[in-house]
C-alpha cells in the first residue's frame, strides 16, 4: 500500500514539473516568437521602402544633370535676359541655336522625356517636344503657366518636382522646374523645365513583390495616387483619412482600415519630391505564421505532454520496482546470502533507498574524480595544441620578409624610373614597421605626426592631389608622449566621413596640441560636412560606454582602429579620467580631441625605437615631413 502511494505522489508531481515546464516555455516562446517577427516585417517593409527612395532619387537625379547643361548655357541666359519686344528673327535664332547644341544631345541621352522648355518672367519662352502633335502655345498660355511655377516652385532654384503639364490633359506626366538667372543679373529671370512620363519611372517599381493581397504604391502630398502595382488605382485619390495618416506617421509603421480591412502601412517621403511611397500588408499576412507558430505549438505541448505522462509512468515504476528488487534481495541476506549487500538497521523502502543512494554516491565520486582528471588533462592537451597552433601562426607571419619584400618593390621601382610606385611602397612600409615592430603603447607626438604624414604620401596618391595638413604643434610639444596608433585613424575618419562628398579646395585638416592644467591634449579639427546633432549624441553615448567597439558598431572607422577604440585605447593606458571628445555640427566641421595626463617630454631614445629612420629611396627626413 505504501509503495503505491509513492509511485502516485512521483507521478503527480512530474505532472506538475511538466506542466509548468510546457506553460512557462510556450509563453516565452510565443512571446518572444510574436516580437521578433513583427519586428522581422516591419524591417522587411522599411528596407522595400528605403530601396525604393534610393533608386526613385538616383532616377530622378539623371534628369537634374540634363538640367544642367540648360542652366550653364549662354544663350539660355542670353535668352532669358531678351526684352519682351524681341524681334521674332531673334527668337528663331536662339529657338534653333538651342536646339541643336542642347536639346537634341539630351533626346539622344533620355528618350523618355516628352518636353522641354525654357520660360522668361517676361514673357520669353521656348518649346521643344518630343515627338507627337506639338500643342500650340500662345502668350496667354505662356503667363498662365509663369504664373502657376512662381506659385509652386522653390524660389531659391532649387529642383522641383510638380504633377503638372504645359501639354494639358492626357498620359500623365512627372514636370521637372527650376528657376533659372539671367546672364547681367544674380536674381531669378525664368524657368527651365522637363516633362517625363509617369509610366517611365514605373518601371523602377514593377519587380516589388510583397506576396499575396500586399502591394506597393507612390502618392503625392495631395494624396493621389502617382505608381500602384494595381493600373487601375494610378491617378486615384486615397481615402483622406489614410492620406493624413501616411503624411504624419513619419518613419513609424501604423494601422488602418481606410481601405476596407485591417492593414498596416510603412513609408517615406523621396527627396526630389513631395511624394511618400508606401508599403501595404494585409494583417492577416502578418498575424499569419503567429498563428501558425501558436498552432504548431499547441500540437508539440500536447504530444509531448502525452509522451511525458508515458515516460514519468514509466519513470516512476522505474523508482518503486527496483526497490520492490531490493527488498526481494534483502529476503535473501535472511538466508545467509548478504555479504554483498549490507544489512540495514531499518528493514523499509526508505532505508533501502538511503543505503543505496549511499552507494551511488561513493561510486559517483570515483567517477566524477576520474572524469575530472580525464577534462583535465584533456584541457592541458588542448591548451598546449592551441599554443602550438598559435606559435605555427606566429612563424607564418614573419614581418621581416615583408619588410624584405617591400624594399624589393622598391628596388625594382626605383630601376624602372617610377617613383610614385618607390614613394608609396615607402610610405606602405614605414606604416607596417610603425605598426608592427613595438609592443609601447605609449609614443611621442612627433612619431605619431610622422605616421600622419607617411599615411598622407598614400592619401594622396590615392585622391591624385596634393593635400596638406596644417601642422599647428608647437615645438616643445613634439616630445609629450601619447598613446601609440591614435592620431592617424583620426585623420583618415575625416577622409572617410567628413569629406565624404569628395576632397574640395576649400577643406582643410589642422592637428594642434596644447598642455592645460594637468592635461595634455592633441586635436584634429576639420571643416567637412559635420554631424547632425543626433548623430553626435549617438557618437557620444558610444564613447561614454567606455568599452571597445566592435567591427560593425556605430562610430566606427572602415577598416581602421575606430573612434570609440581611441577613445578606449586612451583610456586603457592613461585611465578613466583621459580619452576623446567630440564637437561638431552641421556644415560647419568636426573636432575631435584627445586629453592624456601632462608629462614630461620623452627621451630621445624612445622617438627613435618608437619611430624608426626608414625612408623611401632618394628621399631626406625633411621630405618626409612635407608629404602631407
Amino acid at each position: 500500500m505504501m509503495k503505491l502511494r509513492l509511485r502516485v505522489k512521483l507521478l503527480i508531481g512530474f505532472l506538475v514539473v511538466i506542466l509548468l515546464s510546457l506553460s512557462t516555455v510556450g509563453i516565452a516562446f510565443y512571446t518572444i516568437s510574436a516580437r521578433q517577427l513583427s519586428q522581422s516585417a516591419e524591417n522587411q517593409m522599411t528596407q522595400i521602402v528605403n530601396n525604393a527612395v534610393h533608386h526613385t532619387n538616383l532616377y530622378l537625379s539623371s534628369y537634374q544633370r540634363s538640367m544642367v547643361a540648360l542652366l550653364s548655357n549662354l544663350n539660355v541666359k542670353k535668352y532669358i535676359d531678351l526684352p519682351s519686344d524681341r524681334e521674332e528673327y531673334e527668337n528663331y535664332r536662339y529657338l534653333t541655336d538651342i536646339r541643336d547644341s542642347i536639346v537634341e544631345p539630351v533626346w539622344i541621352r533620355n528618350p523618355e522625356i516628352s518636353a522641354l522648355y525654357i520660360l522668361g518672367y517676361n514673357g520669353n519662352a521656348l518649346y521643344y517636344f518630343n515627338g507627337g502633335t506639338e500643342p500650340f502655345l500662345g502668350p496667354e498660355d505662356t503667363a498662365k503657366q509663369i504664373d502657376y511655377f512662381k506659385k509652386h516652385t522653390d524660389p531659391s532654384g532649387r529642383l522641383t518636382i510638380v504633377n503638372h503639364s504645359i501639354q494639358g490633359e492626357g498620359a500623365p506626366m512627372l514636370t521637372l522646374i527650376r528657376r533659372i538667372r539671367g546672364l547681367r543679373s544674380p536674381e531669378m529671370k525664368g524657368f527651365v523645365g522637363i516633362e517625363v512620363k509617369s509610366e517611365e519611372l514605373s518601371t523602377l517599381w514593377k519587380g516589388i513583390d510583397l506576396g499575396k493581397d500586399s502591394y506597393f504604391f507612390i502618392v503625392d502630398n495631395q494624396g493621389r495616387i502617382q505608381y500602384h502595382a494595381d493600373p487601375g488605382m494610378t491617378g486615384k485619390a486615397l481615402p483622406a483619412s489614410l492620406a493624413n495618416q501616411i503624411s504624419g506617421a513619419g518613419a513609424s509603421m501604423f494601422h488602418s482600415a481606410a481601405e476596407g480591412e485591417k492593414r498596416a502601412y510603412i513609408s517615406r517621403k523621396a527627396d526630389y519630391s513631395d511624394w511618400n511611397l508606401v508599403v501595404s500588408i494585409p494583417d492577416s499576412q502578418l498575424t499569419k505564421p503567429l498563428e501558425t507558430t501558436r498552432t504548431l505549438m499547441f500540437i508539440v505541448a500536447g504530444i509531448t505532454f502525452l509522451c511525458a505522462l508515458f515516460l514519468a509512468n514509466r519513470f516512476g515504476g522505474a523508482i518503486t520496482n527496483p526497490i520492490r528488487r531490493l527488498m526481494k534481495g534483502m529476503s535473501q541476506t535472511e538466508k545467509g546470502n548478504w555479504e554483498f549487500i549490507p544489512l540495514p538497521k531499518r528493514h523499509d523502502e526508505i532505508t533501502e533507498l538511503i543505503i543505496r543512494y549511499n552507494l551511488m554516491v561513493n561510486r559517483l565520486s570515483e567517477l566524477v574524480d576520474i572524469v575530472y582528471q580525464s577534462e583535465l588533462k584533456n584541457k592541458e592537451m588542448q591548451a598546449e595544441r592551441q599554443k602550438a597552433e598559435f606559435q605555427s601562426l606566429q612563424l607564418q607571419i614573419n614581418p621581416h620578409f615583408l619588410y624584405n619584400t617591400l624594399e624589393t618593390v622598391v628596388c625594382y621601382a626605383v630601376i624602372q624610373d617610377s617613383e610614385e610606385i618607390s614613394e608609396i611602397v615607402g610610405a606602405l612600409s614605414y606604416m607596417l614597421h610603425y605598426s608592427v615592430r613595438t609592443h609601447l603603447e605609449e609614443i611621442t607626438v612627433a612619431n605619431e605626426l610622422k605616421h600622419v604624414m607617411y599615411f598622407m604620401v598614400i592619401i594622396n596618391h590615392r585622391i591624385g592631389r596634393t593635400f596638406e595638413i596644417d601642422m599647428r604643434v608647437a615645438p616643445e610639444l613634439l616630445l609629450r608622449k601619447m598613446v601609440r596608433l591614435t592620431l592617424q585613424p583620426l585623420v583618415e575618419n575625416v577622409f572617410q566621413h567628413a569629406f565624404r562628398g569628395g576632397i574640395e579646395d576649400h577643406h582643410a585638416i589642422a592637428i594642434d596640441a596644447g598642455e592645460e592644467e594637468d592635461c595634455f591634449w592633441v586635436s584634429v579639427e576639420d571643416n567637412g560636412c559635420g554631424m547632425a546633432p543626433e548623430r553626435l549624441e549617438e557618437l557620444r553615448a558610444k564613447l561614454r560606454e567606455n568599452r571597445l567597439a566592435d567591427g560593425g558598431g556605430e562610430g566606427q572607422i572602415h577598416g581602421g582602429i575606430g573612434v570609440a577604440n581611441v577613445h578606449r585605447r586612451i583610456q586603457l593606458v592613461f585611465g578613466e579620467d583621459y580619452g576623446l571628445s567630440v564637437e561638431s555640427s552641421p556644415g560647419r566641421g568636426t573636432k575631435m580631441i584627445m586629453r592624456m595626463p601632462r608629462t614630461a617630454a620623452a627621451h630621445e631614445k624612445e622617438t627613435a625605437d618608437g619611430a624608426g629612420t626608414w625612408l623611401p629611396p632618394g628621399r631626406s627626413d625633411g621630405d618626409a615631413w612635407r608629404a602631407g
